[in-house]
Order: structure tokens, then sequence, then C-alpha cells
């Protein structure tokens, strides 16, 4: 059997239309997404199900890859399964009007409530702009016990418990499995996370029923957990400039990279995949003779087998990568 030479992989998105999308993200799509008048809510620009434009892979699902090679796409690991899932998300998002408050449910939580074979959601956002009066809600009023909380889910009265931040551009805030949280109106937002689709909706701003959506109250207060998780933006982490790590989680890593003409190295060390989107200019990525232009809000994926890789160019990218 030929050995198989894995490349960075340029990935089809995939475009959500939802009423409450605007049109920011509008001018960055390829002319084959354009979906006419129609507002634009979300870019899923890197899950399982991106069609891959490129190389000898073109035309395949990224799932289908991952499946048949989970160490060379994800990278090296004891934990590694033979048919392995891939393991993240990343969207971005263009929010003109609240979204439904709700809560992921964690890992544990998530088995015991729909099945085995189902993971929880850890996610993180980066706020690429905001505007002046724009909020968020993540997680819960300091004073707020657990038995308040699931009172509150039942009786409908979450938004007295919950607490709420103004954002600014270049917040980041991480959103452990358990935390309540809703994005709210004016606010352009990158947004990695585990790769599920479990949401449970505790509340939906007393929407009309044909404009709303079912909640799961008995879900909910299930997974809720109390606690705060607070914006921190990106002027407060040390050293400013270049790489800063903004999360290092269980499930993740982001690294958010400015650059002006450097020739930057980088490395997956065959241990993990490196997800790139570019969030301003653009950039160069090199990988032995092969080169990639991307643009704004354009992602590449470099599998773990891919090793060293080098990027140049005057630009500011989100560089996510997964856990083992």
């Amino acid at each position: 059997m030929d050995s198989i030479n894995f490349y960075p992989l340029l990935l089809k998105p995939t475009i959500k239309n939802y009423i409450w999308g605007g049109f920011q993200l509008k001018p960055f799509l390829d002319p084959s997404n354009d979906s006419g008048e129609q507002p634009v809510a979300e870019i899923w620009a890197v899950y399982d199900q991106n069609e891959i434009v490129n190389g000898s892979f073109k035309g395949q699902l990224l799932s289908q890859i991952v499946a048949d090679h989970p160490a060379e796409i994800l990278g090296h690991s004891k934990y590694l399964q033979p048919n392995a899932a891939f393991p993240l998300l990343i969207k971005l998002l263009d929010c003109q009007d609240w979204l439904s408050v709700q809560v992921h449910p964690d890992d544990q939580g998530a088995r015991l409530l729909e099945g085995p074979q189902f993971h929880g959601k850890t996610e993180a956002w980066f706020f690429l702009d905001a505007d002046p009066q724009s909020q968020i809600i993540a997680g819960t009023k300091p004073d707020i016990s657990q038995a308040e909380l699931s009172e509150a889910i039942r009786k409908n009265k979450i938004l007295d418990v919950v607490q709420w931040y103004q954002m600014h551009t270049n917040d980041c805030v991480n959103i452990p499995a358990g935390t309540i949280h809703a994005l709210g109106p004016g606010l352009l937002v990158y947004e990695l996370q585990q790769s599920s689709d479990l949401t449970y909706r505790v509340f939906d701003w007393e929407r009309p029923m044909e404009a709303g959506r079912p909640l799961h109250i008995e879900k909910s207060i299930h997974s809720a957990r109390v606690g705060q998780t607070e914006p921190k933006n990106l002027s407060q982490f040390e050293p400013p400039g270049g790489i800063t790590n903004l999360i290092e989680g269980k499930y993740f890593s982001l690294k958010h990279v400015v650059n002006k003409v450097d020739l930057l190295e980088f490395d997956t060390r065959h241990n993990n995949m490196h997800a790139l989107t570019i969030i301003d200019g653009s950039a160069e990525i090199v990988f032995e003779e092969q080169v990639f232009l991307l643009r704004k809000f354009q992602s590449l994926l470099i599998p773990a087998a891919c090793g060293q890789y080098q990027i140049s160019g005057e630009f500011t990218l989100l560089l996510a990568a997964n856990k083992n």
C-alpha cells in the first residue's frame, strides 16, 4: 500500500442563514456560498462535515479522513480510538439579535441524558467586533446558589440570576460546560467549541411560538452550574502583541497571533492539529513546496502529521489546537 503524504487542508465552509444574523460576513464569502439577500448568521469554518477542496483528499468529508487516519490528522495519543471523530467546531457568528439563553452539558451529563455516544460542550468566544452597548450573559451572579439557579430556570426567572457583561473588541471568554450563556446583538464572534450539538435552551426572550424554539427545562436544570467566567481583553494578557495564549483548556487551546514582517515558524510536533483562521490582513502559509494564501475569515487545517510549517505576511490570526 502506498504511503499517504498529508498536507494542509482547505475546507468548504457551511453557511447558516438564521434570522438573527446580519451582513458583516457576506463580503467574505465565496460566490458559490452567497445566499442572496438572506442574512448570514454563522459560518461553520472548521468541523467534521467540511468538504475538502484541495489535494488528493479533494471531495471527501473531513469526518471520513479523520476516521481513516485519526493519528495523522488529530495527533498521536494513547487515548485516540479507531474511527475517531473530529473533536472541534469553529464558527464565525454575526449576532444582530439576542440568541437564546442556553446551557451545554459536560461529558458525563451528555452520556447520562442522551446516551453513551454523546459528548458535552465546552466553548470559547473571541470578539472580533463589538458595538458600544453590546452585552453577553455568562454564568451566574456571585451570591446565587445551585437551588436558586434551578428554581429560576423552572420559573422562567433566569434573567434575575445571571451575570451580564458589556463587551469590547478583542475580549475573550471561556464558557465551560454547565455555564448559562447567551450572545447579544451587535457582536461579531469567533467561536471555538467541542464538536457537540447538545444545546439546552433555558429562555428564548418570549419570542412568539412560531419564531422561538422549544425549551429544555429539566435537562437545563440537570446541566447548569453556578459560577462566574469573566471576559478578559487581549490587552490584559502578557506579553502584549506577537503570540498570545488566550485559552489553555482540557479540550483545546487558542492562540492569538499578530505579525507584521517576520517569517513565523510553527510545528504540530505530530501531537495535534492546528486550525488557522485569519481575522485581519492576509497570510501565506508554506508547507514543504506548497504555498497557501489565506485572506480575512478564511481557514486552513494543518494535520498533525504535517509537522513544521511557516507563516508570513501582515496579518492577525487565531490558532486553535485540539488536546489529546
